[in-house]
């Protein structure tokens, strides 16, 4: 996602789940028309000034980036996902990072 409509959108009209590192927004779509069942799922990431300085930024979003991307197929087609990187996230590992998305996907698609 690159608009903020589109991250407006998931997170205003989709389901929160907060772990201690990120706050994971999802939006699926209501109705699944045959032309929405293959739509891509689109993902954004929010990574503030709070998180640290930019290089802590880019590393945080790199790392939320790969993991993400290998669990994009988990996630019904045609939803958009946000996922804010709470300050904690600055010093946490690839693997704490990578439990706490996938504590949070599991509540979302509850």
């Amino acid at each position: 996602m690159r608009r903020s409509a589109d991250f407006g959108a998931a997170v205003r009209g989709g389901r929160r789940a907060g772990r201690t590192t990120l706050v994971a927004h999802l939006a699926v779509p209501s109705d699944s028309p045959p032309a929405a069942a293959d739509a891509a799922v689109l993902a954004g990431f929010v990574v503030s000034k709070a998180v640290g300085p930019a290089v802590v930024r880019t590393t945080v979003k790199r790392r939320l980036r790969h993991l993400v991307r290998e669990r994009l197929d988990l996630l019904p087609a045609g939803s958009r996902l946000v996922v804010r990187a709470l300050p904690a996230a600055a010093t946490a590992d690839s693997a704490t990072l990578g439990a706490d998305l996938d504590s949070a996907l599991r509540k979302l698609l509850r």
